[in-house]
C-alpha cells in the first residue's frame, strides 16, 4: 500500500468515525441550537484543538515506543487492530440513537471553545484509540514520524471541521435528522463499525508482512 492510500484509509476511517453520534457531536449542536451559529462554529473549534491535541499525543506515545522499545511497535499493532475491530463489533451490534440534545445555557463564544476543548480532552477513550490506530498507519519507509502524524493530526481535524462544523451551519435540520430518524444513525453506527473491522483487518495484515 503506497503513502497516498494510507492516507486515503485513514481519512475514510476517521470520517467514518466522527460521523458517528457522541458526545463531541452533540455538545456542538446544543451550542449551535442555543448560541446560534457563532457558538456552534466556537464549540467545534474547541473539539479540533481538542484532536490535534490526541494527535500529537499519539505521536509522542508511538515516537518514544519507536526510540525506546522499537520491538513493542508490532506489538501495539496486533492490540490496536484488536482494539479497533472490538469497537467494529460494537458499534455493528448496537441501534445507537439520539433522544433529544440538551439545552445549554446562552454563553459566550469563548466559554464554548473552552467547554468543547475540555470535553474533547477529558474523553479517554479518544486517547487510547490514537493509541491504538496511529501504529497501523505510521511506517517508516513513508518518511519522518512528525510527517506522517502531522498529516494524520490534519485529516482528523479536518474531519471534524466538516462534519461539526456543517452541524453547526445546519443546526436546526441537523437536530431533525438525528432526533427525528433514529434508523439513521443506526445505519451510521454500524456502517462505522464494519468499516472499522475492515480497516482493523486489512492495517493489520500490511503491517505483519511489511514488519516479515
Amino acid at each position: 500500500m503506497t503513502y497516498t492510500e494510507t492516507l486515503w484509509l485513514y481519512a475514510l476511517l476517521v470520517f467514518g468515525i466522527v460521523i458517528v453520534p457522541g458526545m463531541d457531536m452533540l455538545f456542538v449542536l446544543a451550542n449551535a441550537l442555543t448560541g446560534g451559529r457563532r457558538a456552534g462554529l466556537a464549540a467545534t473549534s474547541g473539539v479540533m484543538l481538542g484532536g490535534a491535541a490526541h494527535a500529537l499525543f499519539g505521536a509522542v506515545g508511538l515516537g518514544l515506543v519507536l526510540q525506546w522499545m522499537p520491538g513493542l511497535v508490532k506489538l501495539m499493532l496486533i492490540a490496536g487492530a484488536g482494539y479497533m475491530a472490538w469497537i467494529g463489533w460494537t458499534l455493528a451490534r448496537s441501534s445507537i440513537t439520539v433522544d433529544g440534545v440538551d439545552k445549554v445555557q446562552n454563553r459566550s463564544a469563548f466559554i464554548a471553545f473552552r467547554q468543547g476543548l475540555v470535553t474533547c480532552l477529558i474523553n479517554p477513550k479518544a486517547y487510547l484509540f490514537v493509541l491504538s490506530v496511529f501504529p497501523q498507519f505510521i511506517r517508516p519507509v513513508h518518511g519522518p514520524l512528525w510527517q506522517q502524524a502531522t498529516a494524520l493530526g490534519i485529516i482528523t481535524v479536518f474531519a471534524q471541521f466538516v462534519v461539526y462544523g456543517g452541524l453547526a451551519f445546519a443546526a436546526s435540520e441537523s437536530r431533525n435528522l438525528l432526533v427525528g430518524r433514529p434508523d439513521i444513525t443506526t445505519w451510521i453506527g454500524r456502517s462505522a463499525g464494519l468499516l472499522l473491522i475492515l480497516v482493523a483487518g486489512l492495517t493489520l495484515w500490511q503491517g505483519w508482512h511489511a514488519s516479515a
